[in-house]
């Protein structure tokens, strides 16, 4: 006789391809699927309105994929350490599956609901799903975790990557008296009205990755840098949220590579693989390393006297730096969820080493405001910039304006995320030089620092710190 098992999803809302929610069924059970809104992760403090929302929706065509099979999702709300048990208790679960994260308060909050499910005679059984590789299975020469990315990638692509799992043909399971209506943003304390960057669910994730790989990736190397070129995949909040499975994602390149035309399409796919081990690099990252969650990799910028001004910082959040292609960007973020990655690395360069505010500032607006919010990208991403991880450059600083000039040439990124610029010539735009009669009409700030004089004292903070503890 068939037992029932619940799975539970958090990153991975999702049938298809899903280690463990296959690892569920294929051990002779019912499965029936279940997700908890815990307060601490979906507080406004740690997610953003965008990310819900994306949540929700994916929830909702979730829920309808299991019910075509006549099975479940129930959704919960509250700490799950309290949740799942008592959910596994009431429907007689004797095992239950989920997928790892890395963040160590996730960590923690797994560790104590098995401990607590184990005294139950529960079982909880987890899986490595979001990843082509665990973090605990690539080590380099010296059996140490991986702090430099290019060596880490060299044998990460060496390895062989798994193929998809098939989608479980769940069994029907009888009704529970445990469903709810799926909570509105309102009840979730959030507020987000703005169309969803990427529509949710995984049959729309497919469809973009099909989409991307069939018309762009190819071009990849080179677009990606062009913030008003459609040259990335928008894949991040299927990846961050796993609506979409990353094997699936990976075959897919694979697909492409065996098709590409020849050795500059070739470089565009193999760029595209490498963003998916810079995120995987990351997750590693954080795995051997949970302090990177509260703080600099390098000890040094334990002690960097950031001067956390917060105007400044109120003003960058805004896109008010009178800096066209930072304010774009920023813009971009607040009316979208959503940023390129080529401005990502301006806006955290200008956040950092212009106006020298604490790269944590900016991490949490970003996990605030990101509709693809991961916490171990995210903070990897921010302390590049900071020159505070794991980087063999210490010192790395984006003029705003060589970037501009750069990849916005024709300032129509800025014009787009900028109106009330409309009129002004690309070339002031991307040199900064708005007249006043410009700025006032449009009542566009000036530049809150000078960033030649803010790059000189940067370094000067920064030897002088050197200096003094004597590295």
């Amino acid at each position: 006789m068939k037992e029932l098992a619940l799975f539970w999803h958090r990153r991975d809302l999702r049938l298809e391809d899903n280690l463990g929610l296959t690892a569920a069924y294929g051990a002779g059970n019912l499965v029936l699927g279940v997700f908890c809104f815990d307060p601490i992760e979906f507080h406004p403090s740690k997610i953003a309105p965008a990310s819900v929302s994306y949540v929700l929706d994916s929830l909702r065509l979730l829920q309808q994929a299991y019910r075509a099979q006549g099975s479940d999702l129930i959704v919960v709300q509250g700490d799950p350490r309290q949740q799942i048990p008592r959910l596994a208790q009431a429907l007689n679960i004797q095992a239950i599956h989920c997928n790892e994260l890395v963040e160590p308060s996730r960590r923690q909050v797994d560790q104590d609901l098995a401990k607590q499910l184990q005294s139950l005679g529960i079982s909880l059984q987890r899986h490595w799903d979001a990843l082509l590789h665990a973090p605990d299975t690539i080590y380099s020469g010296s059996s140490t975790p991986y702090t430099v990315y290019t060596p880490y990638w060299r044998n990460w692509l060496g390895r062989t990557k798994p193929e998809p799992v098939s989608v479980p043909d769940l069994m029907p399971v009888a009704s529970t008296d445990f469903q709810q209506p799926l909570p509105t943003l309102a009840d979730l304390g959030f507020v987000w009205d703005a169309p969803h960057f990427l529509a949710p669910g995984t049959a729309a994730a497919m469809a973009r990755l099909e989409l991307f790989a069939s018309r762009a990736i190819e071009r990849y190397e080179t677009d990606r840098n062009f913030p008003a070129v459609d040259g990335t995949s928008s894949l991040s909040p299927a990846l961050a949220w796993g609506t979409l499975g990353i094997r699936t994602v990976w075959q897919t390149t694979v697909q492409a590579m065996e098709q590409a035309n020849g050795p500059d399409a070739q470089a565009g796919i193999t760029t595209w693989q490498q963003e998916l081990a810079w995120r995987e690099f990351y997750w590693q990252a954080m795995y051997h390393f949970p302090s990177l969650i509260d703080g600099p990799y390098r000890s040094l910028w334990q002690r960097f006297p950031w001067s956390d001004d917060r105007s400044r910082f109120a003003a960058w959040c805004a896109g008010k730096t009178g800096y066209p292609i930072v304010d774009a960007a920023m813009r971009q973020l607040n009316e979208t969820g959503w940023m390129h990655n080529r401005c990502r690395m301006i806006v955290a360069s200008f956040l950092t080493k212009d106006l020298i505010i604490n790269w944590q500032w900016g991490e949490q607006y970003f996990m605030q405001t990101l509709v693809d919010g991961d916490p171990a990208a995210n903070n990897g991403g921010w302390q590049w910039s900071a020159s505070s991880g794991m980087d063999p450059k210490p010192l790395r600083i984006f003029n705003p304006y060589t970037q501009a000039q750069k990849f916005d040439r024709d300032a129509e990124y800025i014009r787009q995320w900028l109106p009330e610029l409309k009129s002004v010539s690309a070339a002031d735009l991307v040199n900064g030089k708005i007249a006043p009669l410009w700025r006032s009409k449009s009542n566009y700030p000036e530049p809150i620092v000078d960033h030649a004089i803010q790059q000189r004292e940067f370094k000067r903070l920064y030897q002088d710190l050197k200096a003094a503890i004597g590295d």
